[in-house]
């Protein structure tokens, strides 16, 4: 009896303490979110003006309201100039999608090989998981609101099938996951921190269906619906004025992932969801790049702003502007619809003013009116004044000015004055020069996310995989790898290009080092390899389909170097022996094996030495 007293307290407590935390971590988020509410009404005031709602504003409580107009004939005509900037500026950084590739950290064999496998491994996650559409929606919210975050996880349900479980479940191998995340959905522990690593907590907030949670956590919640999520928003209601859940329903989902201290040294991970504790652990990942632990998070921002964590957005700057030609723009049509349809003076008790304003001035109508008054006459307003225009004109060029993207395709009026390729040229890069921040920080949150799909493979991939890629040539190659092979902490990731080029200025570039001779050989010709690589940089793959015996005979020489460290390998015919001793000689001065296998390596290069002055004196 006493055992069972015991045994109910101790449930009692901890039952007690799970609510203690789910509370304490759902008072968190609310502080956060009342914190930051003014950020998230900007946000939201930024994209109702890129989707063409201009006649929004905020109040003095920090609410969106509709502007009401000064009189109620006044016309509320919106004019966009804001959507296609934003539209340009995400085409312009469309074309920021630099190939990620794995230097070794040294220049010997084993970390040359394992650089190698990295960047097949890492460029093959890539092409699965889509990561250029990741990248466009990631770009989507940074230009609209300033900052959005990649989110690199785990997936326990991808990768291939492996084998079931006793209750007939299947098992997958698990894989990589990246989602782009709104800013709207990460809550900061300080607004002011710039560095998301340096935040003692990130809260990652967001509505997820009752029946994933149930299937994720185990756990049944009666659900929601989304808009109660939301203090702005208000809750849906049915026909009887209760409130409905949407079909399924939906609850809030919170994850607070603490960073590791003296006391937490893996950091910690808790998941709440209406008002129940989910989860309690460490923080997952060893995605850190010391092999620790940190958030699964990557910042990318279209504009720094100093001493903010969240950056800022160029839609902020031009709303002044758009309201300001909005205005312009309504104000000189009320003015062509006086011209044309004119203003009329009409003398008291004339005539019927009620038939008058009906049907207007129209051609042909008859205007009766009293003997011995005056009869009704169109006032004389004139032109429309040049002010209009070049109002209009001020502000489209502001337009170009504040958004960074005085595109020449655009305007190419504004340099008809300049003829040569070069002057044209150096306009092309001042144009560019604005949205550099933006191309960089789209890199490195690109070299970021590489690292950290890199150390998730190497953290949870202990078993062996099979990936297939495309080789030299287009052959295909296979890779058995586990995690332990990925040696992350000893690689840095890389760009293919630091140059953000048009294919068509791609292709001119290499037009000018072939003519320069910059890609010949030491004998004065290209080499196949070469040729096959130019073939495919322009986008001619089709005419590089002639296989390159040096590349062949390279990566032959390639295989002997590894066998030889455990035993003799045999010299071919058909070797081409010069290539042979270039790789064995590389090897053993990169590698530097023990004095057994050198002495075997030199033997087999004093062969391949005889052979070839056989073939040179015959």
């Amino acid at each position: 009896m006493d055992t069972q007293i015991k045994a109910d307290e101790a449930r009692e407590r901890e039952e007690e303490r799970k609510r203690a935390i789910a509370e304490d971590v759902t008072q968190d988020f609310l502080r956060r979110q009342r914190e930051r509410k003014k950020l998230e009404t900007a946000w939201r005031l930024n994209m109702d003006f890129i989707d063409g709602r201009q006649y929004l504003g905020i109040n003095s409580a920090g609410d969106i309201e509709e502007e009401q107009p000064c009189y109620v004939w006044q016309p509320k005509r919106v004019f966009n100039h804001i959507a296609p900037t934003v539209e340009l500026r995400c085409a312009k950084l469309s074309r920021v999608r630099p190939a990620l590739a794995v230097r070794a950290a040294t220049g010997e064999e084993s970390d040359f090989n394992a650089a190698k496998l990295s960047s097949a491994v890492l460029k093959a996650a890539c092409e699965r998981i889509n990561m250029e559409d990741i990248l466009s929606e990631a770009t989507m919210w940074s230009e609209s609101c300033g900052t959005c975050f990649y989110k690199v996880l785990w997936d326990n349900y991808g990768g291939n099938e492996v084998g079931l479980t006793d209750e007939g479940e299947k098992v997958y191998e698990g894989d990589v996951r990246v989602t782009a995340v709104s800013p709207f959905e990460i809550y900061p522990y300080s607004l002011n921190e710039e560095s998301i690593e340096s935040q003692p907590s990130v809260i990652h907030a967001r509505a997820v269906p009752v029946q994933d949670i149930f299937t994720a956590y185990g756990v049944k919640l009666a659900g929601r619906d989304p808009s109660e999520f939301s203090k702005e928003a208000e809750p849906f209601k049915g026909e009887n004025g209760a409130k409905e859940n949407v079909k399924g329903g939906y609850e809030l989902v919170i994850e607070r992932y603490e960073r590791p201290t003296a006391d937490m040294p893996d950091g910690r991970f808790t998941v709440v969801a209406g008002g129940k504790l989910l989860y309690e652990g460490i923080l997952p990942y060893t995605n850190s790049g010391g092999g620790g632990r940190t958030y699964p998070f990557i910042k990318q921002t279209s504009m720094r702003s100093a001493g903010n964590f969240f950056g800022a957005s160029v839609v902020e700057r031009m709303i002044p502007v758009q309201r300001a030609y909005n205005a312009v723009r309504n104000r000189k049509h009320e003015f062509l619809n006086r011209i044309s349809m004119g203003t009329v003076a009409v003398e008291d008790g004339s005539l019927d003013t009620d038939e008058l304003v009906e049907d207007g001035l129209r051609p042909g109508k008859v205007i009766v009116y009293r003997q011995g008054g005056k009869p009704p006459e169109m006032l004389t307003l004139g032109s429309v004044p040049d002010a209009f225009d070049n109002e209009e004109e001020t502000l489209q060029d502001e337009f170009s000015r504040i958004s960074g993207t005085g595109d020449i395709t655009q305007n190419g009026d504004n340099y008809t004055s300049v003829t040569s390729a070069t002057g044209l040229q150096l306009l092309i890069e001042q144009d560019e020069s604005r949205l550099t921040g933006c191309y960089e920080s789209i890199k490195i949150a690109l070299k970021e996310v590489g690292r950290h799909i890199l150390r998730l493979y190497r953290q949870f991939a202990t078993d062996a995989r099979l990936l297939k890629c495309a080789g030299e040539n287009g052959a295909v190659k296979l890779y058995y790898f586990k995690g332990s092979d990925i040696s992350s902490d000893d690689v840095v990731l890389e760009s293919d290009s630091d140059l953000n080029l048009t294919p068509a200025e791609k292709r001119t570039v290499v037009y000018e080092l072939i003519e320069k001779g910059l890609l010949d050989g030491d004998d004065g010709k290209m080499s196949r390899s070469v040729k096959n690589r130019v073939l495919q940089f322009i986008g001619y793959d089709k005419f590089a389909g002639e296989r390159d015996l040096g590349e062949l005979h390279a990566a032959r020489a390639g295989d002997e170097n590894m066998a030889m460290l455990s035993g003799d390998c045999e010299v071919k015919d058909y070797d081409d022996h010069e290539t042979h001793i270039r790789e064995h000689t590389a090897f053993l001065l990169s590698e530097k094996p023990d004095t057994i296998q050198e002495s075997r390596i030199c033997a087999h290069i004093k062969i391949h030495k005889c052979k070839l002055k056989e073939e040179t004196d015959g």
